[in-house]
């Protein structure tokens, strides 16, 4: 047999987590072909890569990833190619453009422009199926998506604060089914999000009644809206209980310490284990940093978001009103505001503030932090993003990291790097987080390569249905990560986010080469999958 491609001599890292083997790959057109010594008269008209020295492995899986604007406007999506990923799943969090008419969807795009970037005009997201169609080969990755809370019940209740109950939760089930039927890896939700956290409990279980229908996970955000809506006052136990009542697999997003938690990882599993033992079905993820980031809408309570963007900035607008939404911001439990970061500004006029402290900001200005932070989201119409700044401590956030090392040591983890790559100050998981748990993490607790790579590609493809990816064997999908396994590492810094990593010289996607010699070649042959 001839191939087009030959990966000749590398340590293969099947993504199984058993032990690694010299031999070479065989690829024809999109897939492995052959795996083993293969004889020099199949090389013959080959490509032939000198893996000698390095590690093969399955392309990595990012199953958390709001990068589904960024891909639309540049689909060769270096910051994610260049660390190994080859499939991204998007629409997390319950936050994400499809299933939406045109009217919602500039409505919801506008609204979440601080986290995904301003969506491209004209686009077509009324479903997932023509969702798909927008990245299909137009991508140097492959693209998956959840079906995500927020459009569907927007599409059902409009940006409004009333029960899904009659004809609205009849639409909300059905187009969670069309979704699933069309594609989506399963249903997502984030209850510290609106509209999807004007849901309680009932609601919630009753969508997760249509997801079990077709054997898909929900992916949730756990809840710190609207606690009082919450079985349990929301947090793990609405979760659990929410996949006790409908018998769904449950899916734990960015499940980690915190600085606060530091240290007690037995404490944070605790209520997760006794769930497995009583036969709940939970998988979880995380990522290797100890801070997070998002939208300052996230710091506002219910009322706020009513209406969208066109009401919120009217409420930003009128000084009564502001004041108002400032007093009742202690109503969330979330981060200090004074802590916090801008990422992205979507204005020249305000560009400046990336990178700025929210503190220092508005001691420059003259007010407070909160009034700070109403003034920017109002003159750059809410295309803002933030993310908190790092324990100045070096010993907590090494103890976060270690925690992050024990938790991937359980099977039932995988990685989620949250990456939002948007603005010019973006959080640096978006450039660093596989390669920093592949390399530095990895080699800093002597933590097993195989190991690390099953999390990464094994677990993530049999949790969510990605048929035919994930490990390497003959006639798996040629998604493949070669890397130097001593040199890996992430260079992306809070101070320098937008540093791309070093280590993997070659990245394949479907058989075709997406990275070469550590640069991107502008091949985009990612698929829309499943």
């Amino acid at each position: 047999m001839l191939f087009d491609i030959v990966i000749r001599g590398g340590t293969v890292v099947d993504g199984t987590g058993q032990p690694g083997f010299t031999a070479d790959i065989g690829i024809k057109r999109q897939r492995i072909s052959a795996v083993g010594e293969l004889p020099e008269s199949t090389r013959e008209q080959a490509r032939v890569i000198d893996a000698k020295g390095l590690h093969v492995s399955p392309g990595f899986i990012d199953v958390h990833s709001h990068a589904d604007v960024a891909l639309l406007k540049d689909g060769q999506h270096a910051s994610g190619i260049r660390q190994g990923v080859t499939t991204e799943i998007i629409a997390p969090d319950g936050l994400t453009l499809a299933p939406l008419s045109a009217e919602n969807l500039r409505m919801y795009g506008w609204y979440l422009s601080g986290i995904l970037g301003l969506p491209p005009e004209d686009l077509d997201m009324s479903s997932i199926e023509a969702s798909k169609a927008n990245y299909h080969r137009k991508t140097s990755c492959n693209v998956a998506t959840f079906a995500g809370h927020g459009p569907i019940r927007l599409e059902a209740a409009g940006m409004h604060d009333v029960p899904l109950a009659g004809t609205k939760l009849e639409t909300a089930k059905r187009l969670l089914s069309e979704s699933l039927e069309q594609g989506a890896v399963g249903f997502s939700t984030g209850l510290s999000y609106y509209p999807h956290s004007w849901s309680d409990t009932d609601e919630l279980s009753t969508l997760m009644k249509v997801s079990k229908e077709f054997d898909r996970p929900m992916s949730i955000h756990l809840r710190n809206h609207n606690t009082d809506r919450a079985f349990g006052g929301g947090g793990v136990a609405e979760a659990i209980e929410v996949a006790k009542r409908t018998g769904t697999k449950l899916h734990f997003e960015h499940y980690r310490t915190s600085s606060d938690s530091a240290g007690k990882v037995d404490s944070i599993m605790d209520p997760i284990d006794r769930a497995k033992d009583e036969g709940v079905d939970i998988t979880l993820e995380t990522y290797p940093y100890p801070v997070g980031s998002s939208f300052p809408q996230a710091f506002f309570p219910g009322y706020f978001h009513e209406g969208g963007p066109e009401n919120m900035l009217k409420i930003l607008g009128d000084e009564t009103l502001r004041k108002e939404l400032i007093s009742r911001m202690s109503e969330i439990s979330y981060t200090s505001t004074a802590g916090n970061v801008w990422t992205y500004i979507g204005s020249v006029h305000n560009k400046h503030l990336e990178g700025m402290q929210f503190s220092d900001v508005a001691d420059e200005w003259g007010i407070s932090v909160e009034e700070m932070m109403c003034r920017v989201m109002l003159e750059e119409s809410l295309a803002c993003g933030m993310r908190v700044a790092p324990p100045g401590s070096v010993r907590l956030w090494r103890q976060v990291e270690e925690d992050v090392m024990q938790l991937m040591a359980r099977p039932d983890y995988m990685v989620g790097s949250d990456s939002i790559p948007n603005g010019g100050m973006p959080h640096p998981r978006a450039y660093g987080c596989f390669v920093r748990m592949l390399g530095r993490l990895r080699r800093r607790h002597n933590y097993p390569v195989e190991q690390i790579v099953q999390r990464m590609t094994q677990n993530p493809a049999e949790r969510f249905g990605l048929t035919d990816r994930g490990v390497i064997a003959e006639g798996k999908f040629a998604d493949l990560v070669i890397f130097d396994q001593q040199h890996v590492n992430d260079r992306s810094s809070f101070e320098d986010p937008n540093v791309q990593p070093e280590g993997v010289p070659w990245v394949l996607v479907n058989g075709e080469i997406a990275v070469q010699n550590e640069n991107v070649t502008g091949v985009l042959a990612g698929e829309a999958i499943p």
